[in-house]
């Protein structure tokens, strides 16, 4: 059976919210007059509204209007350079069709500020479209891939180089594996005996896990620019689902390696289960969705990837996976601060989740390499 959930514009409608967003608008130099604010579901870092405004012509036009949590971003500023950076070259590319469209101040900034940044808003273009965020619809899968394909070729020839890197190290698998094994040593929260299964399987897959960044040292992968979080649900869809509009949550765009983005994708929409299942037996890659999303994201890049490149997309998802496995393991050692628990042992679960899906990844690389290059030279599957 097909599962697809989605989510189109639902918001909660007619509520009062504590922002002015008539004077929030004034610094982006938005005509009209707001009429409507709703907040909207999605996104869990972010408030994100929909604000509608009554033109002097008396039709009504929507902006997405986002608090930017600075918290998370202690460098909102870079985050927002880097995102007027790429949407500018997109936005050429694609002479406007279906592209995120920043509003810029009278000061030519894509955000305001006040307050110390406590306060620091940006503005979007609104689309009337839908996201999923569970599907094994092969078809959607494949229109997915489609899209942060359609990105990746955008930006190829995008100096990667002027991009901040907004989160130090964000997929270093390398750094990441360092500080599991040394929080692991000094277990200040008494949790390493119980999890040593875990650190044994992640201690011998440490090189395999670590042969993208090893390559990347030793200059033998390119840096590109990079989504970074490429979860279907960063997807917007035509309402009917279909066909993709664009790929949308710019804030972790940076440079890095392609087949992150590529295996982020793949542990996200050929998983089996959800990221959290307890069940380690409902937990596999489907080989079928990722041969869709594969087909879809390589559909776009044909003749614009190095060879090795294409050699390591496969390599991509295992790695990626190992690399948040031990990212969920170091948290639960390290007394659950960074990632959001809704019970004891929820990181723990997490890691479990991620290892059962690497191990079976690890069994298919054959199999998923031979996908990919079959994918790559456009000869079917």
């Amino acid at each position: 059976m097909t599962r697809v959930k989605s989510r189109g514009c639902e918001a909660e409608k007619n509520v009062r919210h504590e922002y002015d967003f008539q004077r929030i608008g004034e610094h982006f130099r938005l005509p009209g007059k707001v009429i409507r604010s709703e907040r909207m579901p999605s996104g869990n870092i972010n408030k994100t509204y929909r604000v509608t405004y009554r033109m002097d012509d008396g039709t009504n036009k929507s902006y997405l209007f986002q608090k930017v949590n600075t918290y998370v971003f202690k460098n909102p500023a870079e985050v927002m350079e880097n995102i007027d950076r790429i949407t500018g070259h997109i936005y050429k590319k694609r002479d406007g069709r279906n592209a995120l469209h920043f509003h810029h101040t009278v000061e030519g900034k894509n955000y305001y500020s006040e307050e110390g940044n406590e306060f620091f808003w940006r503005v979007r273009n609104y689309f009337d479209s839908v996201t999923f965020d569970v599907c094994n619809d092969v078809q959607i899968l494949y229109l997915a891939g489609v899209a942060f394909g359609e990105f990746q070729r955008d930006l190829r020839d995008f100096d990667a180089s002027l991009l901040h890197e907004t989160i130090k190290d964000f997929h270093n698998t390398k750094k990441r594996l360092e500080t599991l094994f040394k929080d692991a040593k000094e277990d200040e929260y008494g949790r390493a005996d119980t999890v040593r299964e875990e650190l044994t399987y992640i201690a011998g897959v440490r090189d395999k896990a670590c042969t993208l960044i090893d390559m990347l040292e030793k200059g033998q992968l390119p840096l590109r620019v990079t989504h970074n979080d490429t979860k279907i649900n960063n997807v917007l869809f035509e309402v009917d689902g279909s066909s993709p509009l664009t790929v949308i949550d710019l804030d972790t765009v940076m440079p890095g390696l392609v087949a992150y983005d590529f295996g982020d994708a793949i542990r996200f929409s050929a998983n089996t289960a959800a990221e959290d299942e307890k069940d380690l037996s409902q937990i596999s890659m489907d080989l079928e969705q990722f041969k869709a999303f594969t087909d879809g994201f390589l559909s776009e890049l044909r003749g614009s990837l190095t060879e090795k490149e294409v050699d390591t997309l496969a390599l991509g998802a295992f790695c990626i996976t190992v690399e948040l496995a031990a990212r969920f393991l170091d948290d639960y050692l390290t007394g659950d601060k960074y990632f959001k628990t809704l019970y004891p042992e929820h990181n723990l679960v997490r890691t479990r989740a991620q290892l059962t899906l690497a191990k079976d990844m690890e069994g298919k690389l054959k199999k998923m390499r031979e996908i990919v290059l079959q994918c790559y030279s456009g000869d079917g599957i």
